[in-house]
């Protein structure tokens, strides 16, 4: 186990690592050198090898089986692979990182790896839960956790090992608004009582300006810019944004209004109340409609059940009171009730995107993945290939057709997965979350689709706390959980 104390030093020589079933390296020659208390936001477009990066630095990237890597990665002078506690690392799917059944056992895990004293263990976990503002039993079940309670829940766990060098990889992607600050707040304040290393991952960065010293910024070729936060997005801004990095002051377009007024009803809601877990229902009294050609954007705090309603609209989860029902049109000869419907009739009615890209993922190939939905439908290889064809192309995925959908980074495993759900043109989409993980040029890319697919007719809902979606699709807003 490490041993030394205080902030740690970083130091990337000529860096780069390549996936197993890749051709093409992740991310290579990257060298840089990060002083002890030094906080960093790193920065780059979609699939630029960010996480990566901090998956090498916490040592977490696998032996030989899982790829090659070139170069060193030092934490204090060792090899980071060797510097075992010393990085604490909260990734971008949280969800993979709860590890126990109950959150207090589940941010202890950790420490008791580390071999911290046990009177010293819970003083600790409870100290990390109040700071990032999770304010649950220690009981609680982690299956029960909404995706952003998650996020925090993994922040902590990592806050209450104190690591010398603290790694957030997108913390505050599925916070809402008062979350982000909350999270920003708690990693000041650890910073301020327990003085580590920061290297934070973002793509929307205005939150984190004022905690952070440096920038730096990943490209073709390893860094391609690197300096304080004012000099490089003020002389270097522009640019920047056309390689796809966000730059405050510089939005991606949005798309125009919808030329038509909404359709029809596609899916009605009826005082209906919804639960994740038997016996525990997070919403009730919901009345709504998702009409044709038209955007419902679910909005609302962590916990309050947008993510659970996203999944009942979608015909995924049955409502424990009230209902869902399909329009005549919608359901075509199938049931009222999306719940009963099989897989083969949803396919062609809703497709669904869920808050974590992992828990969709089934095939071996990107391009084996779009294939899924046309080929169950039982489409004929020629139209099942230029489907797959066109969106590769529009969702950037077209020089990863043949990698593993696992190796993908976060946004790009984002996009994947819409990209699935629009291969068996459904007339209605659930999206949650749509925008994480997305640069300024592909979250541009995505919104431009779905305003396309809004003004051909199909019916949208998208789950979110990205107030610009809400704007650039001149979405109608649902607001459940406190301030609804």
């Amino acid at each position: 186990m490490c041993t030394s104390v205080g902030p740690a030093a970083v130091e990337i020589r000529g860096w780069g690592w390549r996936h197993a079933s890749r051709i093409a390296w992740a991310l290579h020659d990257v060298s840089a050198r990060i002083e002890p208390g030094e906080r960093v936001l790193l920065l780059g477009a979609s699939g630029a090898g960010k996480s990566t990066l901090l998956h090498g630095l916490a040592g977490v990237l696998g032996g030989d089986e899982e790829g090659e890597s070139v170069g060193e990665l030092l934490i204090d002078g060792m090899p980071a692979a060797r510097t075992r506690g010393r990085a604490g690392l909260v990734l971008q799917d949280p969800d993979s990182q709860v590890i126990l059944a109950r959150v207090g056992d589940d941010v202890a895990f950790g420490c008791e790896n580390l071999g911290v004293p046990r009177d010293e263990i819970w003083p600790r976990v409870e100290a990390a839960l109040d700071a990032v503002g999770l304010d649950v039993p220690l009981d609680r079940p982690t299956k029960a956790l909404s995706g952003g309670q998650k996020q925090r829940l993994a922040l902590a766990g990592a806050l209450a090992m104190r690591p010398g060098l603290l790694l957030l990889d997108e913390p505050t992607a599925n916070l809402d608004p008062r979350g982000v600050a909350e999270v920003r707040d708690a990693v000041e304040r650890m910073l301020q009582v327990q003085p580590a290393t920061l290297v934070v991952v973002e793509h929307r960065i205005d939150a984190w300006l004022p905690l952070i010293d440096r920038v730096i910024v990943l490209g073709e070729g390893g860094v391609i810019a690197d300096g304080s936060p004012d000099r490089v997005l003020r002389e270097q801004g522009e640019w920047l944004a056309e390689a796809g990095v966000w730059v405050p002051g510089i939005p991606p377009r949005h798309p125009a209004a919808p030329a038509s007024p909404p359709g029809p009803a596609l899916v009605s809601a009826r005082d209906l109340a919804v639960a994740r877990v038997r016996g525990e229902t997070v919403a009730a009294g919901i009345e709504l409609r998702v009409h044709a050609g038209s955007v419902l954007a679910v909005t609302g705090p962590n916990g309050a059940g947008k993510s659970t309603l996203g999944l009942t609209l979608a015909g995924l989860l049955p409502p424990v009171g009230g209902e869902v029902t399909a329009s005549d049109s919608l359901r075509d000869g199938a049931g009222p009730a999306p719940i009963r419907w099989a897989s083969r009739q949803l396919l062609p009615r809703i497709g669904t995107v869920f808050q974590e890209p992992e828990h969709q993922l089934l095939a071996t190939t990107v391009r084996d993945e779009l294939a899924i939905g046309p080929r169950a439908l039982g489409l004929d290889e020629g139209e099942i290939a230029a489907r797959t064809d066109d969106l590769l192309a529009r969702l950037r995925l077209d020089r990863l057709a043949q990698a593993n959908p696992y190796t993908l980074s976060g946004g790009e495993k984002r996009r994947l997965t819409v990209a699935s759900a629009l291969a068996t043109r459904p007339r209605m989409l659930v999206l949650d979350e749509p925008t994480f993980g997305q640069d300024a040029r592909t979250w541009q890319e995505l919104i431009a689709l779905l305003a396309e697919l809004r003004d051909a007719g199909t019916g949208i809902v998208v789950v979110t706390h990205d107030a610009d979606v809400v704007t650039a699709l001149h979405a109608e807003r649902y607001v459940l959980g406190a301030g609804a």
